[in-house]
């Protein structure tokens, strides 16, 4: 099989699912159905008898940043291994590999575990993997499939340590990058010195093979003015400067060099640092992890991304939107509130509230301007509302979403839809 083979088949296995009472926003009139024969009867979010709330998925849209974003790292020159934790959905895993990505990356062990048992054939996981359990498992994946390729991170001698001894035996080594840390990051070795030590360590290990370097920017500012992005290009030049003395030491194992970097805030500032020429002989391949791409947003990645509101890259066309929730208007107490049936567990807060867009009255679809949701609670969103508002109870509100790696984590099964925003075309399932 191919890399993608696996999982595509996995993928198509799962579309057998039936719908039930465990996806609480599907209307009973699809129960019973496999997802695929639910995703045939094109059934309409409000008049159909979805529940809401619910969040959707434009199907459009995310074909759009699909298409853009491999666009953009081909002509880069730059592998994109995108963050599966961002909707966890091996559904989209598929479409991500099937536009050229190089692999999927994870967060720790348990996704790793998921994305296996979908048939995930390259896992980068952007973090350290010390547990023996883990440990053992992964030298069993690694045993069992020769095509199963895997790379996770070390920050410290101990790290090396604890993974040599629980490797001990495997048929198989694993390849390590040093991750580098930051000021006011998170994980991360914080200095030259401290970093060498580790490469060393992971070198002389008898079950590791030292590959390259890795790390995250966007724990290093949420900010875009110059100060900000030059720190950004500071740190992933750092990336640059250990793997070539790592190089130069003789540290590396053979074959490709992995450098790895980026997040959904700074993408552009990464592929300018990994792209420039590297020393004669040096075989690096550059990896971007990105992941928000996929859906976009309307809050924190619409301010920041180099594609969003405020584009830093010319030429190409900018993300869009993707991810959007509506919730009906159940009481107006004031003529200034009205509540809404969506809260902190349907919908993200964390990097910023819901933003009323659209308004739905009667069956027709209008703009919504001026109205804004200052707080949530479990099952309510506060919607402020200004003289003369049209909103009353009954009418349905779409909110544009901030941050999609809090929103999928809240959905099980999400319908996408067509771009008419009503008619579902298809269902993604997420595994959180």
């Amino acid at each position: 099989m191919n890399s993608n083979a696996a999982l595509t088949a996995a993928v198509r296995a799962g579309r057998g699912e039936r719908i039930d009472w465990r996806f609480r926003a599907l209307p009973p009139a699809l129960s019973g159905l496999t997802l695929d024969e639910a995703a045939a009867r094109r059934a309409k979010l409000f008049d159909d008898g979805f529940f809401g709330p619910f969040v959707a998925l434009d199907a459009d849209a995310m074909e759009h940043n699909l298409a853009t974003m491999a666009r953009w790292c081909a002509k880069r020159g730059i592998a994109l291994a995108p963050h599966g934790k961002t909707t966890m959905a091996p559904q989209l895993f598929a479409r991500q590999l099937d536009h050229g990505s190089w692999g999927i990356t994870a967060a720790n062990a348990g996704h790793m575990r998921i994305y296996r048992a979908f048939g995930v054939a390259r896992i980068l996981l952007a973090n350290q993997l010390v547990d023996p359990s883990a440990l053992r498992w992964l030298a069993g994946e690694l045993a069992a499939d020769p095509d199963f390729e895997f790379v996770c991170w070390v920050d410290s001698v101990r790290s090396v340590e604890l993974m040599t001894e629980a490797l001990a035996g495997a048929e198989r080594p694993v390849d390590v990058l040093v991750e580098l840390g930051g000021e006011g990051g998170r994980t991360g070795v914080r200095d030259a010195a401290t970093a060498l030590a580790v490469a060393e360590a992971a070198a002389k290990s008898p079950v590791l093979r030292l590959r390259g370097t890795g790390g995250y920017e966007g724990a290093l500012s949420h900010h875009t003015d110059e100060a900000a992005l030059a720190k950004i290009s500071s740190y992933v030049d750092s990336l640059r400067d250990a793997t070539i003395t790592f190089a130069e030491k003789g540290l590396l194992a053979d074959g490709p060099v992995y450098v790895t970097a980026g997040g959904s805030a700074y993408f552009d500032r990464v592929v300018d640092e990994l792209t420039k020429p590297w020393p004669d002989g040096l075989e690096v391949v550059p990896i971007l992890r990105s992941g928000a791409y996929l859906t976009h947003d309307d809050g924190f990645y619409r301010e920041i991304s180099p594609l969003g509101e405020h584009r830093r890259i010319t030429g190409v066309d900018s993300f869009r939107p993707a991810l959007h929730a509506w919730a009906q208007v159940t009481s107006k107490p004031t003529p200034e509130l009205a509540l809404l049936t969506a809260g902190k567990r349907d919908l993200p807060y964390d990097e910023g509230m819901p933003e009323p867009q659209l308004l739905r009255k009667n069956g027709v679809v209008t703009e919504l301007t001026g109205h804004s949701v200052p707080k949530l609670n479990d099952q309510h969103a506060f919607l402020e509302l200004p003289e003369g508002s049209p909103v009353e109870v009954g009418d349905w509100v779409r909110l544009g979403l901030s941050h999609p790696c809090t929103t999928f984590d809240k959905w099980s099964l999400l319908p996408v839809v067509d771009t008419d925003g009503e008619t579902v075309v298809d269902f993604v399932r997420t595994w959180f």
